[in-house]
């Protein structure tokens, strides 16, 4: 039994001894497969937003590269070299991720993915032809970041009419209010602006300010004076007397007065004020019979209805204070709008003396206290009440005498 067990010794020895030198050759053929594998690595180095990491790596091709990291490159990114392109030693990759920004051009929106640093590198990226006038916001020089917003619309020239100034000038405004408002023009409360402020704004429009101002302007009139009559039996028949002097009234009206641009397109009268009431001239004609009395030699004649005076024949028409073309107030102030019934005649004055008094045949005492375009030579017009009456006078020929 003991002999057996020593014959069985040698022979577990030389097992173990194999074992070991199996292990011992596995492990160093897996050190050299490893140092091999590590010796045969490629050094790469990425940059990445200003960053540089080196790798180690036994990638084939830059896309395998990007896997093996884990870094998740998306279809806008910028890789160079490009992602087909094989790992050579101590290569440089740049990765720069795309950002998406939000682009609104001529008010048409899209989302846009984009390696540019700079808005004017956007701007370019897009083939955009822009002009030193045109709207781009955020400005050109601005950094790029995401979901930025960023808008672009094109200029165009407008003309602008305002405060007696004429203008060209380049926008982007899509309302007349929001051309307003960039040019920093105000409106005061009446003015106003053609098109309208909500009308849209294109190329060639013309824009017009206009200045609405409301004013008030006071007039002062003169209201001429009336003439009373008043029967007076301590003078004789025929003769006058100024009782009262005649004075003019005076009224100021009050006009509303709308101004455009500085001239005046319309006046409404709004308040007439009383300054001084006018005051009526009071004449006294004499109604008290005369002494008949004996002409002799070259004494004035006597007329039919026994006055004296120079007596001739004249052609006569009637008129009223309500005529066509006639103010009711006589060459010598007689208001005839006051005085319906006051005897009055229009003469020419080189025939016959204004303020003379006269009688005419037909019509009776009177005052030559007016005169007409169509009244020259030996014409009078005779001042009746109503247009019926100056019809029924018609035209005729009358025998006038000068009363001394």
């Amino acid at each position: 039994m003991e002999a057996n067990i020593r014959k069985l010794l040698p022979r577990q020895v030389f097992g173990k001894r194999l074992v070991i030198s199996v292990i011992s050759l596995i492990l160093f053929v897996g050190v050299m497969i490893y140092a091999v594998y590590e010796t045969t690595k490629a050094t790469v180095t990425l940059s990445l937003e200003g960053e540089e990491y080196t790798v180690q790596t036994h990638a084939s091709t830059v896309a395998e590269f990007m896997m093996e990291q884990e870094w998740n490159v998306q279809e806008h990114d910028k890789i160079e070299p490009a992602l087909d392109e094989k790992i050579a030693g101590n290569m440089v990759i740049s990765w720069e991720p795309a950002k998406e920004v939000n682009v609104t051009i001529e008010g048409e929106e899209q989302v846009v993915w984009t390696t540019a640093d700079t808005v004017k590198e956007l701007i370019d990226e897009l083939e955009i032809a822009y002009s030193k006038h045109d709207k781009i916001e955020p400005p050109l020089s601005t950094d790029v970041s995401e979901e930025m917003d960023i808008v672009y619309e094109s200029a165009f020239q407008v003309e602008l009419t305002s405060d007696g100034e004429q203008r060209e000038i380049w926008t982007t405004s899509t309302t007349v209010a929001d051309f307003l408002e960039r040019e920093n023009v105000s409106l005061g409360e009446l003015d106003r602006v053609e098109p309208a402020p909500e009308e849209q704004v294109n190329e060639g429009t013309d824009i017009r300010v206009i200045r609405v101002e409301k004013v008030t302007d006071v007039v002062e009139e003169t209201v001429a004076f009336g003439t009373v009559t008043r029967k007076d039996n301590n003078l004789d028949n025929g003769k006058e007397k100024v009782v009262q002097a005649g004075e003019a009234g005076q009224v100021n009206k009050h006009y509303e007065v709308i101004l455009e641009d500085g001239e005046e397109v319309s006046r409404e009268l709004i308040e007439t004020e009383t300054v001084r009431e006018s005051q009526d001239k009071i004449v006294a004609v004499g109604t008290r019979p005369t002494a008949p009395s004996v002409s002799r030699g070259s004494s004035p004649t006597q007329s039919a209805e026994g006055k004296k005076g120079r007596t001739f024949t004249v052609t006569a028409t009637a008129y009223t204070a309500s005529c066509n073309g006639c103010s009711g107030i006589t060459a010598t102030g007689i208001n005839l709008n006051n005085n319906r019934n006051a005897k009055v005649i229009a003469v020419d004055p080189n025939v016959i003396p204004l303020g003379s008094r006269v009688y005419v045949e037909g019509y009776g005492n009177a005052i030559a206290g007016d005169t007409g375009g169509a009244i020259k030579g030996n014409k009078i017009d005779v001042h009746v009440a109503t247009q019926a009456e100056a019809r029924r006078w018609g035209r005729k020929q009358v025998k006038i005498t000068i009363l001394e």
